[in-house]
């Protein structure tokens, strides 16, 4: 590997790496139920934070349960998708060999 080779990896590297430092400290919005659950989780998976409508909470609790669920999972999924557009094009075409 010359020496512009080596340049251009450590450029690539440097870019993954802040892109990998921003994507984790973004924090993405899931919702269920038409909004009745918001669950708020940073790239890096952790929850920030559930908001649930008090009128829902109290009609059912099982199934504010199971919206839980599935909006962290709808957060999960935005950060995938955005850990794809920010960091899949690392993955090749760097032409280095």
């Amino acid at each position: 590997m010359n020496q512009q080779q080596m340049m251009k990896l450590r450029k690539m590297q440097k870019q993954m790496m802040e892109a990998q430092e921003k994507l984790e400290q973004t924090v993405f919005s899931g919702t269920a139920g038409g909004g009745v659950v918001v669950a708020e989780v940073k790239g890096n998976h952790d929850v920030v934070s559930i908001k649930i409508d008090p009128e829902a909470a109290a009609d059912d609790l099982e199934m504010v349960q199971d919206m839980i669920v599935l909006a962290i999972n709808d957060a999960n999924k935005k950060i995938e998708e955005e850990s794809q557009k920010l960091l899949g094009g690392f993955g090749g075409g760097m032409g280095l060999f």
